[in-house]
């Protein structure tokens, strides 16, 4: 996994080298640090999936076409951002009991965009598939194992998981309670 995270700040770096964007430009867009962008680019630090995700449309660049440039040079099939790892957001400062967690944000002007439950009962199965999209899976309760081409990624309440559709894939639940998902398909207009 860590040469695809390398070969996301490479991409990150050409894409706005390319743009003639600064990187203070870049961070202020993306609202994050000036730094943060360095680290990334010099792949001296991995950035979240929400941080990740708002450095590609503060590019205006689609996600999609972003991460195929990343999988040509890395090879990697998948992102998988663990529950600890996502960001808390402060919205309204009047509100009590409302908590925020920042999982995915993306422009959808370029996109379709598709969103559905998915419940996966104990021992189910079907064969692999494969969808014209890139998918987003956000884990709302149990666990179960995503086979994306041959590899195992297992996932667990709170997780998200982004891959390429196109890859064949299948969750498998071989636990005692369903699994339950929050399924989101980005379509892009270059497919």
């Amino acid at each position: 996994m860590n040469n695809f995270l390398i070969g996301i700040g490479k991409r990150i770096k050409s894409i706005r080298n390319k743009q003639k964007i600064t990187i203070s430009t870049l961070a202020t867009s993306a609202g994050v640090s000036n730094g943060l962008i360095s680290r990334i680019e010099n792949g001296r630090t991995i950035p979240s999936l929400p941080v990740l995700l708002e450095l590609i449309s503060a590019l205006e660049i689609d996600a999609s076409t972003f991460f195929e440039g990343v999988e040509n040079t890395a090879g990697a099939t998948y992102i998988l951002i663990k529950k600890d790892e996502q960001q808390f957001l402060e919205k309204e400062t009047d509100a009590q009991g409302f908590t925020y967690y920042h999982i995915f944000g993306k422009n959808l002007n370029t996109i379709g965009f598709e969103a559905v439950v998915l419940t996966i009962a104990p021992n189910s199965h079907r064969e692999k598939v494969t969808t014209d999209a890139w998918e987003l899976k956000y884990i709302l309760n149990g666990s179960c194992t995503y086979i994306i081409n041959n590899e195992e990624v297992t996932v667990n309440e709170g997780d998200a998981l982004y891959f390429n559709g196109r890859l064949p894939h299948v969750p498998i639940n071989n636990n005692t309670k369903s699994c339950t998902m929050l399924v989101l398909y980005f379509y892009s207009e270059n497919q």
